[in-house]
C-alpha cells in the first residue's frame, strides 16, 4: 500500500528538515514552495488555519502550513504574529536593543500547524515552548530567534536540530498533528 504524501507549503527549509524527522515513520512529505496571502491577525491559529484553506484549495491536495511567533512578556508579547517581518527588518539585534536593561527576559514561541485538504475545514494543532530571551547572540544553529532564546538556560542556538526537536514549539504542534493524522487514516481503515 502506497504512503500517504502531505504538502508542507514552507519556504523555509530548517522548518522542512525538522517535520521531516517527526514524519519519517509515518508518511511522506512533500516541500511546496508557494507565497500565499497571509491573514493579518493576533491570532496565530485564524492565521495557519487561512493559509491551509487557502493552499489546499489552491492545490487540490491536503496540505500543512505553519505559523510561528515569538511573544515576549515584556513587549506585551511582541513581536507576535509578526516575527517575520520583525526577524527581517530589526532582526535578532534590534529585539536585544529593544530589551536592553529588561530585567523579565521570559518570552514564549508560539507554533500552529493548519491541516486542511481540499473541500474540508482545515483543522489546528497550537505547541508552546517557554523560554528566555539571552541579552546576545549564542551559537550557529538553527535559524530565526533561535540564537537569541534558552530553553532551561541552555541556549537554542547550540542544540542540534535533533536536540530542538525534543523539545519545541514545532514539535509540539507537528506531533499533535501527526497523532491527529495517523487516527484519521485508521479510521478509514
Amino acid at each position: 500500500m502506497p504512503r500517504h504524501k502531505i504538502h508542507f507549503v514552507t519556504h523555509n527549509p530548517g522548518k522542512m528538515r525538522e517535520a521531516e524527522l517527526l514524519f519519517r515513520d509515518y508518511f511522506d512529505l512533500e516541500q511546496v514552495d508557494m507565497t500565499y496571502p497571509e491573514l493579518q491577525d493576533d491570532d496565530p491559529s485564524k492565521i495557519a488555519a487561512y493559509g491551509a484553506k487557502y493552499c489546499a484549495e489552491q492545490l487540490d491536495k491536503p496540505v500543512i502550513v505553519e505559523d510561528s511567533g515569538l511573544f515576549v512578556d515584556a513587549l506585551r508579547g511582541f513581536p507576535g504574529p509578526y516575527s517575520a517581518y520583525v526577524q527581517h527588518t530589526i532582526g535578532n539585534r534590534g529585539i536585544l536593543k529593544l530589551m536592553a536593561g529588561e530585567p523579565n527576559r521570559r518570552a514564549e514561541f508560539r507554533s500552529v500547524v493548519g491541516y486542511c485538504a481540499p473541500g474540508e475545514e482545515p483543522t489546528t494543532f497550537t505547541g508552546v515552548w517557554w523560554g528566555e530571551l539571552l541579552t546576545e547572540e549564542v551559537g550557529t544553529n538553527g535559524f530565526g530567534y533561535d540564537p537569541i532564546f534558552s530553553y532551561r538556560r541552555f541556549p537554542v542556538g547550540e542544540m542540534t536540530t535533533e536536540q530542538k526537536n525534543e523539545v519545541s514549539h514545532r514539535t509540539r504542534a507537528l506531533l499533535q498533528f501527526r497523532e491527529w493524522y495517523e487516527n484519521k487514516l485508521s479510521a478509514r481503515r
